[in-house]
C-alpha cells in the first residue's frame, strides 16, 4: 500500500523523530543578561558557547513556536564551507588574505560542528562526505570549469575536479559532464541536531521560552505579547521571519525554499545510484538544487520551487503548493531514472533570509546592545556556528580573530518596498528558470538572460 503524501507538517526531519512536548511561554516581564530571540541554530549555537564561557549569564531565549520550528528544522542538512555571497565580492571589499581567513574559519566551524554532537552526544546521522557538484549540459560544464578554476586559486578550498566518468563512478548522476568535489561538508539530520542543541542549553541552565511570540526589538528590550524581557543584550536571531517584526518588514527577504523526500529505497535502486560516500548532492543550474542521501536510504531533494509571497509573507507549517512538488520530483527522475516508480512521501517547505546583496551577517551595535545574526541564504547550517561563536566574543568583549572577520558588522541597504520586490523576486526567478531550459536544449554558454538577473537581484559580483 502506498503511503498518502504528507505535505507541510512542519518538516520531514520533524516527523521522523517527534516532537517533544512544548515547553512553557515566558511566564511575564523579566530580566536577563542576555536575551536571545529565535531558538534555531542561531540562538541555540549563541547560547551553548555564551553558557560555556560564561556560566554565571542569566540568558533567556524566546521562540515563537518551538525550538528548531523554522529553516533550522527544515533545511536540506548540509553542513558545508561556503561563505554566504561567494568569496568574490569581498576580495574587492576586504582582500584576499581576510577572505582566505574567513574560508578557513568555514572549514573549521564544519568540524567544530562535529566536534560538539560527538563531546554533547548529539546523534544526528552526521557523515562528512564532502559537496559534489555536477554539471549535466555543456553551459552547466563550463561553470563548473570556472568555479572549479576559481576555487584552486585558494589553498583551503581543497576541491578536485572530476571528469564525467570519474563523476559518474561516484553519484551516477543521468547526463553527468563532469563534476567537482570538495572535504569540507557533511550530512545531517537537521531536526535531530536542533532537538539535541535545545536540550544541550537547557541542560547548562540556559531558559528556552516557546510558544512566545517577539513583536518589537527595541534598545535593551524585546517586547512579547506575554510582557518584555530587559536586557544587557539582545539578540536577534530570527532569520526568515524577521519581517514579522514591527519596523523590519524590509531588511531581510523571507525566500521559500522546498524538499521533497523520497521513501527508502531497494538495494538495487543503490547498486545503480552509487553514492556511498553521503556527499551532498548539487548542480550547476541557475535554479538550483540540492540533495542527500539520507541515513535510512531516501534521496530527500530541494529547490527553490515558489519562492517568495508578496508581502513578505511567511508560512506556518511548510504548506507546499503542486506544482513544486512536481518540479522537484522532475528533477530527481531526470537525475536518477531508477527512482521513477519510488513513492515521495513528504514534502515541506521553509523560510530562509535574503538581505540585500545576498550576503550574511553577524553584528554586535554596543550603543544599544542589539545583536543580530542572519541573512545566511540557504548556507546556514555552518554560519550559524561561526555566528554563535562570534557573538559570544562580541557580547563578552573579547576580540578575536573571528571577530575581525569580513561579514561582521557588515551592512546593507534594506530591500525596495512592495510591489517592487515582489515583481523584483518573481522576474529573477523566471528568468532562472528560462535560462535552465534553454540550456537543457542545448545551449552551450550561459543564457545572458541569466547572467542579467544575477545583476539586477544584486548576486552579481
Amino acid at each position: 500500500m502506498t503511503m498518502a503524501l504528507i505535505n507541510g507538517d512542519v518538516s520531514f526531519w520533524w516527523n521522523s523523530i517527534g516532537r517533544e512536548a512544548a515547553r512553557p511561554a515566558l511566564p511575564g516581564s523579566t530580566h536577563a543578561d542576555v536575551c536571545i530571540i529565535g531558538a534555531g541554530y542561531t540562538g541555540l549555537w549563541t547560547a551553548y558557547y555564551l553558557k560555556k564561557a560564561a556560566p554565571q549569564l542569566r540568558i533567556v531565549v524566546l521562540e515563537q513556536r518551538f525550538a528548531g520550528f523554522g529553516a533550522s528544522g527544515r533545511n536540506g542538512g548540509w553542513l558545508t564551507n561556503d561563505i554566504t555571497g561567494g568569496r568574490g565580492s569581498y576580495v574587492k571589499s576586504h582582500g584576499r588574505e581576510a577572505v582566505g581567513r574567513w574560508q578557513t574559519a568555514m572549514n573549521e566551524s564544519v568540524d567544530e560542528v562535529i566536534r560538539v554532537t560527538g563531546v554533547e552526544n548529539i546523534d544526528c546521522d552526521l557523515v562528512k562526505g564532502g559537496e559534489f557538484t555536477v554539471a549535466t549540459n555543456a553551459a552547466q560544464q563550463t561553470r563548473l570549469l570556472s568555479a572549479a578554476a576559481e576555487a584552486q586559486t585558494w589553498s583551503m578550498t581543497d576541491v578536485e575536479l572530476l571528469s564525467a566518468a570519474e563523476a559518474r563512478a561516484r553519484i551516477n548522476v543521468h547526463g553527468t559532464t563532469g563534476a567537482m568535489w570538495h572535504p569540507h561538508c557533511a550530512r545531517l539530520h537537521p531536526a535531530k541536531l536542533a532537538s539535541g542543541l535545545a536540550r544541550v542549553v537547557e541542560s547548562l541552565g540556559v531558559e528556552i521560552f516557546e510558544g512566545t511570540r517577539v513583536t518589537e526589538i527595541r534598545p535593551h528590550q524585546a517586547v512579547t505579547t506575554f510582557g518584555t524581557v530587559s536586557a544587557d543584550t539582545i539578540v536577534r536571531a530570527t532569520e526568515g521571519f524577521t519581517a514579522r517584526i514591527d519596523g523590519l518588514r524590509r531588511e531581510w527577504l523571507p525566500m521559500n525554499s522546498s524538499l521533497i523526500v523520497t521513501e527508502p529505497l531497494p538495494p538495487e535502486t543503490w547498486a545503480e545510484i552509487g553514492w556511498n560516500g553521503y556527499e551532498t548532492l548539487g548542480d550547476q543550474a541557475h535554479a538550483y538544487m540540492y540533495a542527500q542521501r539520507t541515513a535510512d536510504d531516501r534521496i530527500a531533494i530541494g529547490g527553490r520551487g515558489a519562492p517568495y509571497r508578496y508581502g513578505s509573507g511567511t508560512d506556518v507549517d511548510g504548506a507546499t503548493d503542486p506544482d513544486t512538488v512536481e518540479l522537484l520530483r522532475a528533477i530527481l527522475t531526470r537525475f536518477f531514472p531508477s527512482t521513477a516508480s519510488a513513492a515521495v512521501e513528504h514534502v515541506w517547505s521553509g523560510v530562509l533570509g535574503v538581505p540585500r546583496d545576498w550576503s550574511a551577517t553577524v553584528g554586535l551595535d554596543p550603543a544599544t546592545g542589539l545583536g543580530w545574526a542572519g541573512g545566511y541564504v540557504g548556507t546556514g547550517v555552518t554560519s550559524t556556528n561561526l555566528a554563535g561563536r562570534t557573538l559570544r566574543d562580541l557580547i563578552l568583549k573579547t576580540p578575536s580573530p573571528i571577530t575581525e572577520l569580513p561579514w561582521v558588522n557588515h551592512r546593507v541597504r534594506k530591500w525596495e518596498p512592495e510591489p517592487l520586490r515582489y515583481i523584483a523576486v518573481q522576474a529573477m526567478y523566471a528568468a532562472y528558470y528560462a535560462a535552465d531550459r534553454a540550456e537543457m536544449r542545448g545551449r552551450t554558454t550561459t543564457s545572458p538572460i541569466a547572467t542579467m538577473a544575477d545583476i539586477v537581484s544584486g548576486r552579481g559580483h
